[in-house]
């Protein structure tokens, strides 16, 4: 019989989190810069030189957190050298910005260099730098101080809108503004901004992240029903045609994204740690709902990736990000409220993802499976894929139980 797992406990988070930190070890780390981007099932390496800006912020996060909860120096040492390559790699001296893609050349044992693939500017990308620095600050990296302040002024200065209350999505290279508008980049803007409250202690972060969640979480959402619809118009208004041609896109999806409705029902939860409100805990349950009811698998179990403003299921892939996100809003849940149902959807979710995301031969999680549960090819992590869902789900879990 398979053993019965207690996916509540601490220990378990810390061992799993470890496990899956083992996958990276020892071979994610680019001597000559930064991080290694890609890799198969086993660990090899298959594209060695492409770095993608969201990557690059997201092995920072990685290691802070890692050096945070388990004190080792090396994975201190290795959030240093990731905040480097984020400087000296993605980052254009001149203008400020942060190259959205790079070919980084090493050579031997120098510091290698780069040719700049994509210089577009994503709000989204920044997002995750900001949110690198508040995470290595954290971890007592002081010289990340003088960074998060300055990816605040770049976010301010270039894509802030006060009129609506949120963040433009893409600029070009000299920040001339596509018409473009989307709430992803909203959200993890939010979560930088909650984190670099906790990094620094200044009110301006927790008051810019309770704005992004009034703006996405209330206004956006009653031009939807209630809903969080992922793209939008110059004047903010819904798009509710863009990529309906083609809706596996994995870049801007159509339709209602599971994942990110828990995602927010998560950070309304973290706002309301800091700053409580009697609205708060109501839209993440109503959020959480929307994850759950509408795209769970009954038959092979798991969250599928998209739902149709009729409520149709209009993409059948499995992605961990989703699955992760939303145990842990249902952990969040579960002890905020004290009720029991949250922790059975944390159980059901955890059990499927036990069964058929983690690879327990070789560490970290499966990133796609069909709808039956069947991987795609054998590539678990490219660019964009780095487990930062996965161990920042267990460690959003480990901070609500306590431990």
């Amino acid at each position: 019989m398979t053993p019965i797992i207690d996916f509540r406990s601490p220990d378990f988070l810390r061992r799993h989190i470890l496990h899956t930190m083992s996958f990276y070890e020892g071979r994610s780390r680019d001597p000559s810069g930064g991080f290694f981007h890609f890799f198969k099932d086993d660990g090899s390496v298959y594209d060695r030189e492409t770095r993608h800006l969201v990557s690059s912020a997201r092995f920072v996060f990685n290691h802070a957190m890692a050096a945070r909860h388990f004190g080792r120096p090396e994975w201190r040492e290795a959030t240093r050298h990731g905040l480097r390559f984020l400087r000296d790699a993605h980052r254009d001296a001149d203008t400020g910005g942060y190259a959205w893609q790079v070919r980084w050349h090493g050579s031997g044992g120098n510091y290698g260099e780069r040719d700049v693939l994509d210089a577009t500017n994503h709000c989204h990308g920044l997002a995750f730098v900001l949110l690198a620095h508040a995470q290595a600050l954290m971890a007592g990296i002081e010289d990340a101080r003088l960074g998060l302040h300055e990816t605040f002024g770049l976010m301010e200065q270039h894509f802030w809108e006060p009129a609506h209350g949120l963040y433009a999505d893409e600029a070009s290279a000299d920040w001339k503004l596509a018409p473009y508008r989307g709430q992803n980049a909203n959200m993890h803007a939010c979560e930088a901004m909650l984190a670099a409250f906790e990094a620094t202690g200044e009110q301006r972060f927790l008051d810019r992240a309770e704005t992004l969640v009034r703006s996405a979480t209330q206004r956006l959402a009653a031009l939807a029903h209630g809903l969080v619809w992922e793209h939008y118009r110059l004047d903010w208004s819904i798009d509710w045609d863009r990529h309906g041609d083609d809706r596996r896109n994995t870049v801007r999806p159509w339709g209602f994204q599971p994942g990110h409705h828990a995602e927010w029902a998560k950070l309304l939860l973290i706002l309301d740690r800091h700053r409580p409100s009697d609205w708060l805990l109501p839209r993440a349950r109503e959020l959480f709902a929307a994850a759950t009811q509408h795209t769970w698998d009954a038959k092979h179990g798991g969250l599928f990736h998209g739902f149709a403003p009729d409520f149709s299921v209009c993409d059948t892939d499995k992605y961990c990000w989703v699955q992760a996100e939303t145990l842990a809003a249902a952990a969040c849940l579960a002890v905020r409220t004290g009720e029991g149902g949250y922790w059975d959807w944390y159980d059901r979710i955890w059990d499927h993802s036990w069964a058929h995301f983690v690879d327990h031969e070789h560490g970290a999680w499966y990133r796609i499976l069909s709808h039956d549960n069947r991987k795609y090819s054998d590539e678990k992590s490219p660019a964009g894929k780095t487990d930062y869902h996965t161990m920042g789900a267990c460690y959003e879990v480990l901070l609500a139980l306590g431990g």
